[in-house]
C-alpha cells in the first residue's frame, strides 16, 4: 500500500512539473469566467453519438469533469467520480465527463469507461474546443454549472491529491460544498481554486 501511494505521488509530481496547474482564468483570458453563462455545445460520446450540453444537463445543475484515460491523478478519482455521479443524479445534478486529450482515442475512452465501471456519459472533445472555451488545463478539472448554465465553481473535485504531496491533512470537498450551497440557494463560498493533475494534451 505504501509503495502504491508513493508511485501515485511520484506520478502526480511528474505531471505537475511538466504542466503546473494554474487557475484557468490565469491560463486563458478568453475562458468563461465564474458567474458567466456557459453556452450550449455539441460533442460526440465514445460511440459517436452527438450530445448537446442542454440534452445532458440536470434540472438542478451540471458538473463537467475533464478526464483522462492515462493520467494517474484522474484515474485515482475514478471511483469518487462515479460515486459523485450517482449521488448527485438523485438530487437533479448530472455529471458529464469530457476527454480532450488528443493522445486518447474514442476507443480508448470507451474501453477505459468499461474497465473502470464509469456509467456517466463521457464526451470526446477531439479538437479540444470545449477545453479551450472553458480554459481547462488539467485532468481532473471540474466546472459546475447551476440550473441556468451559469458557471458557479471551477477547480478540483477536492484537495486530496494536492494534500498528499504537501502533507496537509485537511480535506476540502470544494465541488460538493459548491453543489450544497447552490442547491440551498446560497452563494458559493469558494467559487474558484487551483486544479491539480496532468496537462490536457491538446491537438496541434
Amino acid at each position: 500500500m505504501k509503495n502504491l501511494r508513493l508511485l501515485i505521488m511520484l506520478a502526480a509530481l511528474a505531471c505537475a512539473l511538466v504542466a503546473p496547474a494554474l487557475p484557468a482564468a490565469q491560463a486563458d483570458t478568453n475562458s468563461v469566467a465564474v458567474g458567466s453563462t456557459v453556452e450550449d455545445f455539441k460533442l460526440p460520446d465514445a460511440a459517436g453519438k452527438q450530445h448537446t450540453l442542454k440534452s445532458l444537463a440536470g434540472k438542478s445543475g451540471t458538473v463537467l469533469i475533464f478526464v483522462s484515460v492515462q493520467c494517474p491523478i484522474s484515474n485515482a478519482y475514478n471511483e469518487r467520480m462515479e460515486r459523485l455521479a450517482q449521488d448527485l443524479k438523485a438530487r437533479g445534478v448530472n455529471v458529464v465527463g469530457i476527454n480532450s486529450n488528443a493522445t486518447e482515442t474514442s476507443d480508448d475512452v470507451k474501453r477505459h469507461a468499461a474497465e473502470k465501471s464509469l456509467t456517466f456519459p463521457i464526451l470526446k472533445d477531439k479538437e479540444n474546443k470545449v477545453a479551450d472555451r472553458l480554459g481547462a488545463l488539467v485532468t481532473p478539472e471540474v466546472y459546475f454549472l447551476d440550473a441556468s448554465h451559469k458557471l458557479v465553481y471551477r477547480g478540483p473535485i477536492d484537495n486530496d491529491r494536492y494534500n498528499r504531496l504537501q502533507g496537509t491533512p485537511e480535506l476540502r470537498p470544494h465541488l460538493l460544498n459548491a453543489v450544497e450551497e447552490t442547491l440551498a440557494g446560497k452563494p458559493v463560498t469558494v467559487s474558484e481554486t487551483r486544479a491539480f493533475g496532468c496537462s490536457i494534451k491538446r491537438a496541434s
